[in-house]
């Protein structure tokens, strides 16, 4: 199971930062300014932990969240998912990660249910962004080869 958990943190880490790329851009291109994720965690570790408000904060628990929770969750669960292949795993993966974060984050973050306080555009688009992380999850997960080692016989 180590080298599962191995596999999953990469393909979490590598989803990820494809994630925060595409991010990075819709901030740029200034779509949806309410819809900020960064802030948002940024803002719940403060409220909740008492940590810094400086978007450092929000970039590593993004990090730690996508690559090391949902990337060791999604292992867990790969081979219960109803589904052939890894980028549709990955797909529903990314789509229970969204409800979640819909019914839980988003009204402790103050955004409502759904995320709705924002525009009802939000609840879209971060299903797409949820279903964008999932399919590189899924794939990278798909591709990645861990490599057993075997032990070294000695012969005496």
């Amino acid at each position: 199971m180590g080298n599962q958990i191995t596999k999953g943190l990469i393909a979490g880490l590598i989803a990820t930062v494809v994630l925060s790329a595409v991010m990075v851009i819709k901030a740029m291109m200034g779509l949806m300014p309410a819809m900020n994720a960064i802030k948002m965690l940024t803002g719940m570790a403060h409220q909740f932990m008492g940590t810094p408000v400086t978007p450092l904060t929000g970039w590593i628990l993004h990090f730690l969240i996508g690559a090391v929770l949902w990337g060791i969750s999604f292992t867990v669960v790969f081979n219960r998912i109803p589904a052939g292949s890894p980028l549709v795993k990955g797909l529903i993966f990314g789509t229970a990660a969204w409800v979640l974060m819909m019914v839980l984050v988003m009204p402790l973050a103050g955004a409502g249910i759904f995320g709705l306080n924002l525009g009802v555009g939000a609840p879209i688009a971060t299903l797409v962004l949820h279903w964008l992380y999932g399919a590189v999850l899924g794939l990278s997960y798909g591709k990645i080869g861990i490599v057993q080692r075997s032990p070294i016989h000695s012969h005496a």
